[in-house]
């Protein structure tokens, strides 16, 4: 029998894993590697860093979780751990991934006695506190929240054994340099038995450089193919003027009735506006941005992992990193003005293996972002006509939604803070 073609021919059980690793891989029913999985984990367990770079998609998030839950389950703790010691840190640059991590690691440590810790900013202060402060193993979660709780003296980070950096290039996006090397200073060094996992789907020279500043050197898996985006996504790019945008989309949402649909605006205003066009044309939608508080965002991805919401309008919050199985189509009713969140936006579909479609508007105010997008991607995305029976005439927009209390914390995934809580004193400036 002939394995998926998304997939390697390496047996995880080929892997030099841990059995209780193994039985929970079988259990969850994984059997062969991806490519990056193939790449990255033996190198690992060989006694190297990685710094691995593959699609979107891909297994990156088994990879270094399997990498890091090995050598703790293997080896002894660092001499002189206590409880407040974690022992491996896993940071991501937004909320949703991190949630996504601590998820994605619960089945794999089933049968052990390993702690996860979750940390992120815009809820659950104490709560999150005092969970960390009964001892974790593992770490997860934002560079802001993390270092609040460090500095409170919550955790230490001097028995650290493993420093994860996941989506290292959107750190750099989003300003968390600092927070970084502030975090990585505060670890063991290298040369005191750090281990070290950098991934990403791209990887810049400036990731490259703070790899070889904090990583023992590192050995650099990139799996490389044909194109930037992944294999099965059909993509096709419209060009309508402003004023045709909406109907465009309603006719298109209409004609494809797609079972699971991310629309992606580069604005909080603009997703607002698209989010009252959709409801008041009878589509089930919602709104994620970094104006919608923590819970309601957590919430509304769970509906739309559950089917119980067909349509998520997301701006570039929700781009990366996260899981959504059966994404069946992504919209770029903007194209994002950095070309490398097009690979990402569009990686939301075809995942592990399946089909998926992307639809691109290249409008009046965002249509220069295509040759750049189309330098970095190598390609040129094929042209579709804007067929006068898709520009339907849509009914009236649905009022505004009434704002309830006071408007959401700043911090977490998605700003320089990243969910950074101050407990007194006045504001700096």
């Amino acid at each position: 029998m002939s394995t998926p073609d998304h997939l390697s021919d390496t047996r995880f059980a080929d892997l030099d894993l841990v059995p209780t690793l193994s039985d929970a891989l079988a259990s969850a029913g994984f059997e062969f590697c991806t490519p990056i999985q193939e790449a990255s984990i033996p190198k690992f367990l060989e006694g190297k860093d990685v710094a691995g770079q593959a699609q979107t998609g891909t297994g990156k998030t088994i990879a270094f979780l399997l990498c890091t839950l090995n050598k703790l389950l293997r080896e002894a703790p660092m001499e002189g751990r206590e409880k407040r010691h974690c022992r491996a840190l896993i940071l991501a640059p937004t909320r949703e991934l991190a949630i996504q991590i601590e998820k994605d690691a619960q089945p794999l440590i089933k049968g052990t006695d390993v702690k996860l810790g979750l940390a992120y900013g815009g809820t659950n202060w104490e709560k999150q506190k005092e969970e960390i402060e009964k001892g974790c193993d593992i770490l997860v979660g934002t560079p802001g929240r993390i270092i609040d709780y460090y500095k409170q003296r919550v955790f230490s980070l001097s028995k650290c054994e493993v420093v994860v950096l996941d989506e290292a290039d959107r750190m750099f996006d989003l300003g968390f340099i600092s927070d970084l090397r502030y975090l990585l200073r505060r670890c063991p060094s290298v040369e005191k038995g750090r281990r070290n996992l950098l991934f990403s789907a791209t990887l810049s020279a400036k990731v490259l450089e703070l790899a070889y500043e904090h990583m023992g050197d590192p050995v650099s898996v990139k799996i490389e193919t044909d194109n930037v985006t992944a294999d099965k996504v059909r993509q096709v790019m419209y060009y309508p003027g402003n004023h045709e945008k909406i109907p465009l989309l309603i006719g298109l949402l209409q004609k494809m009735q797609p079972d699971r649909a991310m629309i992606f605006i580069n604005t909080k205003y603009e997703a607002e506006n698209v989010w009252r066009w959709l409801k008041g044309n009878d589509f089930s939608v919602e709104v994620i941005s970094g104006d919608v508080r923590q819970k309601k965002r957590e919430r509304l991805l769970e509906q739309f992992k559950n089917g119980e919401l067909n349509i998520v309008i997301a701006t570039d919050v929700a781009a990366r990193g996260l899981h959504i199985p059966g994404v069946t189509h992504v919209f770029n009713y903007d194209l994002p003005d950095d070309r490398e969140d097009y690979v990402h936006r569009i990686g939301r579909t075809a995942r592990a293996g399946t089909e998926g479609d992307a639809i691109s508007f290249a409008c009046e105010t965002y249509a220069f972002n295509l040759g750049d997008i189309e330098d970095y991607i190598g390609h040129k995305i094929p042209l579709e006509s804007v067929d006068p029976d898709l520009l339907v005439e849509p009914k009236p927009k649905a009022p505004r939604p009434e704002r309830k209390g006071p408007p959401p914390r700043s911090g977490g995934g998605g700003n320089r803070n990243g969910g950074r809580r101050r407990r007194s004193g006045p504001p700096r400036r």
